[in-house]
């Protein structure tokens, strides 16, 4: 049997093992199981810590907090160097929260040593009784990415990070879409995405003369320097999450059917097809912390060429978390494909600390013949979560893991990656 077959065999069955152990975990944690006098222990986030330290005392005349978490971003990834700004998450009720699920909101400013600046806003509104969901994602930014082609399983160049292919770009994104609910928990809609890059400057090229950037676009009729993905999104949601930061039960379902077509402003006419799907596990029902967390998201081309840059790709998800152990961009292509399970517990009885064990894969095709699900690429790690603000759920992410390659990192972020 052909090698790469064999260790692809061999990648799979690691895989499958990782995921049965995870199954494995419920017995676990019935031993684990919070007795009803842990129970009497009162929720305390990190500003109750701060006041009990302090011996401060709160003022139960005030009203009670809003649900918004104001976090300052001062850390260090990957994908980006060092970085300062700040993180804003929050939650509102539209609606009679009997019948209306919670909607979110993020906000973010940030700037780092390796010369990125980004502002990015998102929000998820379900209106009252859950008869509209609202989703949006705006993005600015001047960005820069680590490039190391396309598709997964090269290890020409991927063994050293000095051999990768550094590209800067100015991003806007400006996606909006509405869904209208047909049925319990199901939605159907439609969306707007703009998606333009300009002033790319693929830095080696003046060396090197070449790079995996400037022969994808060659080879698919697209300008190195700028280039635009546009289009119409229609799809379907089913949510029965009970939380939208930080669930403990239920499951998330998007199917999306993408057309780009060249009279919006596409640099070329595409079509793709996308799913994400999600779904949480409580293991106790005494301490509903205890939760196995599953996340399958892939995209397919259906037909047409996409920009090189808007290939989908490692941590393009919209809070770009996916993928962790390795940078942004790191593995990407026409149709990829991303699969991820992560335990969740609590360290202690007041919830103020908790952990994450996670194992990740992904997938991806390129335009020269390589197929998706041909190579997968391995991820895993574990952290720490401190609660930021218990009416929100919102937590302050610590995380670190490793892949392949020698890859690895610590990776730092507001609220769950899914």
């Amino acid at each position: 049997m052909n090698r790469k077959i064999i260790h692809n065999y061999y990648r799979f069955f690691i895989a499958v093992c990782a995921v049965g152990c995870l199954l494995l975990l419920p017995a676990v944690v019935n031993a684990q199981d919070t007795t009803s006098k842990n129970n009497l222990v009162p929720v305390e986030d990190i500003g109750d810590f701060a006041r009990r330290i302090l011996h401060k005392k709160v003022d139960t005349s005030k009203k009670a907090k809003k649900a918004v978490a104001i976090l300052p971003s001062i850390g260090y990834n990957p994908s980006f160097g060092f970085l300062i700004g700040a993180k804003i998450s929050g939650l509102k009720q539209f609606g009679d929260p009997a019948n209306t699920k919670l909607s979110s909101f993020g906000m973010e400013g940030l700037i780092t040593s390796k010369g990125v600046i980004t502002l990015q806003a998102r929000h998820n509104i379900f209106r009252a009784a859950n008869k509209w969901n609202i989703q949006g994602n705006w993005q600015f930014s001047k960005y820069i990415i680590a490039d190391y082609g396309i598709g997964t399983g090269n290890k020409d160049y991927l063994t050293k990070s000095d051999s990768t292919f550094q590209i800067k770009f100015n991003f806007i994104r400006l996606t909006q879409g509405a869904y209208r609910k047909i049925g319990k928990d199901l939605y159907a809609g439609v969306g707007v995405t703009f998606n333009i890059r300009t002033k790319i400057d693929d830095q080696k090229l003046e060396t090197l003369g070449s790079s995996p950037h400037k022969r994808y676009s060659l080879r698919n009729g697209f300008d190195t320097s700028k280039y635009s993905s546009n289009g119409l999104v229609f799809g379907m949601e089913y949510n029965t999450r009970d939380h939208p930061l930080r669930s403990y039960s239920g499951e998330y379902a998007e199917i999306v059917l993408r057309v780009n077509p060249e009279w919006m402003g596409s640099t070329q006419k595409s079509v793709q097809f996308y799913y994400d799907l999600r779904k949480y596990m409580g293991l106790s029902k005494k301490n509903p912390e205890h939760v196995l967390a599953f996340w399958l998201t892939a995209s397919f081309r259906l037909s047409g060429a996409i920009p090189y840059l808007e290939l989908p790709a490692t941590a393009y998800d919209m809070y770009n978390r996916s993928g962790r152990a390795y940078t942004v961009g790191r593995f990407k292509g026409p149709s990829y494909a991303y699969y991820e399970t992560e335990y969740r517990f609590p360290i202690t009885r007041n919830k103020l600390l908790s952990g994450v064990a996670f194992f990740n894969l992904q997938t991806a095709s390129d335009d020269l013949g390589k197929d998706i699900f041909q190579y997968w690429e391995p991820g895993g790690g574990a952290g720490l979560r401190v609660l930021l603000k218990k009416e929100s759920r919102a937590t302050i992410c610590f995380d670190y893991a490793r892949g392949n390659y020698g890859s690895s990192g610590l990776f730092f972020g507001l609220n769950e990656a899914f």
